[in-house]
């Protein structure tokens, strides 16, 4: 389940630590489902606001994927989320103690591709189809 909120003409990203490339991704907010059968919408919704505190009046499909077909069955949806608003900081995790959020102007996002600083397959698939979508 990956998110790209859109508030403000930016997108608001996460950076955070990726143990398994022992670097710092700069990504949309993501997760999975908590609740067995959870509807993928509910899920992108109560992880928009679990991640960076904001809540969408639209929430679009952009796209269904298998992550990696080829070592596991992980299956995501992607939505924009349009029309946000802040709620209250429920950041309580640890995981979500361990991200910085970050906003990102749309106009700043293919210099941030091209210089290879967004190079998290998830984002780069939902980022790119939400500037297809406001295109279109």
């Amino acid at each position: 389940m990956c998110i790209v909120p859109i508030f403000n003409d930016e997108v608001i990203m996460i950076r955070q630590f990726r143990p398994a490339i022992n670097n710092y991704l700069l990504e949309i907010p993501a997760g999975k489902r908590d609740i067995e059968n959870e509807p993928p919408y509910v899920t992108a919704a109560r992880e928009l606001q679990e991640e960076v505190g904001l809540k969408s009046a639209q929430l679009h499909l952009l796209a269904e994927f298998f992550n990696t077909p080829g070592f596991c069955d992980e299956y995501s949806y992607c939505y924009l989320a349009l029309d946000c608003e802040p709620v209250e900081d429920n950041r309580q995790g640890l995981e979500e103690e361990l991200m910085t959020i970050e906003k990102v102007p749309l106009q700043d996002i293919p210099k941030l591709i091209a210089q290879g600083e967004l190079v998290d397959a998830k984002s780069l698939l939902g980022i790119l189809l939400t500037l297809q979508y406001l295109d279109g």
